[in-house]
């Protein structure tokens, strides 16, 4: 096991992060930028370096200085958190050709998982279900696009392979607007991430986004942690989340949980993953890997009663998996509200000085947030301040504890999202279950 793990990001999963490390007996490295030298976690942590201004690109994306602080501390391993460097292939290579740990699967795993065109070829092969497509880079042939198009049936989607994040798409639903389409989302995807081929898949007109939990060892082992509900959404940024999804059929699920973990260790996949569907008419449908911890983790975590962050850390260090998939028992219902420092009507970014903060209580509540009185909110960053969690033996009661959890917090000095959140878990069909992902959108038109 680690000694000493430098923790390269910011914000509540810092303080998450640092958190497990604490209760393993691990020292921690805090690396922050000029203005987030007051962060709980950079004060709570045994070392903190500042690693440049407060631009990412300056500090958090800065990999030379992340080294550099790895090396002056005697750091054994970096723990990338989510966003960031968290999926970025070439710092995790630097850090091995270092002679420090990545907390994350290998590079080659990272980059495969990274280009859409081969992660589906990867799942393919291992028996995950996933959208009907072009099996591939389009050609440059006009002809060739127009057959894989209508062989697909339309409407379609163009995707960047190197996308990501909602960006790099393109929905078309008549022949005659494809070829124009493909080349525009080619030169936006070469323009966003350097890299212009993209592919064609089938465009699901009402689907719900499920996704689900993995961790794996790399020696062989791999469990599922049950799935999760991520269907509201504003410009594909999940707002809500919740675990299990609602009104699945279980031997749909076990199908699904069983081809990802063949895919995990078909791929030597190490660490925690999380891998991302569209289901819509009672089946799955494969959208990408992602190959970091999720936001949502928490949901997971209070239906399993497993430290995800733990796990992941025991296994990059080498050690095999600490559970077996017998240990996995999903018990009740948990839900997840993003709060965001932004206006709730217009969601334009709201930093300034918190100048009262009160994070709710009770029986099944959890706040993992890196706020308190006196914090002054940076522009620089995403505008994610906390995150509230709530647990019940069920959906109802879950949820019911979750209205009563953003009704007792307060945040003054900014404003947060928390209105849009209280609004939500009191809407009707929401209450019900199985909203699918355009929900949000039109509920916020309306």
């Amino acid at each position: 096991m680690f000694d000493k793990i430098l923790i390269a990001n910011r914000g509540e999963i810092a303080l998450r992060v640092l958190r497990a490390c604490k209760e393993m007996g691990i020292k921690t490295v805090a690396v922050h930028s000029q203005i987030d030298r007051d962060l709980k976690h950079v004060r709570l942590a045994d070392e903190s370096v500042c690693i440049g201004p407060n631009p990412s690109p300056k500090s958090y994306l800065n990999v030379p200085a992340i080294i550099a602080a790895m090396e002056i501390t005697d750091s054994q391993a970096v723990h990338p958190g989510y966003g960031f460097l968290a999926e970025n292939a070439d710092f995790a290579e630097r850090v091995q050709k270092s002679g420090f740990t990545f907390i994350g699967p290998d590079p080659d795993v990272i980059r495969m998982m990274g280009d859409k065109v081969e992660a589906i070829k990867a799942m393919k092969k291992a028996g995950v279900p996933t959208v009907p497509g072009s099996d591939g880079p389009l050609p440059e042939d006009e002809e060739e696009c127009h057959a894989i198009a209508k062989r697909i049936g339309y409407p379609i989607i163009i995707k960047a392979a190197a996308g990501g994040g909602g960006r790099g798409m393109r929905v078309v639903h008549t022949e005659a607007a494809l070829i124009s389409s493909i080349r525009v989302t080619q030169g936006e995807a070469k323009a966003a991430f350097g890299d212009g081929t993209v592919y064609m898949e089938k465009f699901l007109q009402n689907p719900r986004h499920v996704e689900v939990q993995i961790l794996s060892d790399g020696q062989g082992s791999a469990i599922h942690l049950g799935d999760r509900d991520c269907s509201l959404q504003r410009r594909h940024q999940k707002v809500l989340e919740e675990a299990p999804a609602p009104g699945i059929p279980q031997e749909v699920r076990e199908a699904t949980y069983a081809a990802c973990v063949k895919a995990c260790i078909d791929i030597k996949y190490k660490g925690a993953g999380t891998f991302e569907f569209l289901y819509e008419d009672g089946r799955f449908y494969f959208i990408e890997m992602n190959t970091r911890i999720q936001v949502e983790h928490p949901v997971s975590e209070m239906v399993t009663g497993i430290d995800l962050i733990k796990e992941q850390i025991r296994v990059c260090s080498g050690l095999p998996l600490s559970i077996k998939q017998s240990d996995v028992i999903i018990r009740g219902h948990s839900f997840e509200c993003r709060i965001n420092a932004e206006d709730p009507k217009t969601f334009m970014p709201c930093p300034g000085l918190v100048k009262g903060f009160h994070a709710p209580g009770g029986l099944g509540v959890r706040v993992d947030s890196h706020l308190y009185n006196g914090y002054s909110v940076p522009p620089n960053y995403d505008s994610m301040i906390a995150k509230i969690i709530t647990y019940g033996d069920t959906r109802e009661i879950a949820l019911n504890r979750m209205r009563n959890a953003l009704d007792e917090t307060i945040v003054d000095g900014i404003r947060t999202n928390i209105p849009l959140q209280q609004m939500l878990v009191r809407d009707e069909a929401f209450r019900q279950g199985g909203v699918n992902i355009h929900y949000l959108e039109k509920k916020l038109a309306e």
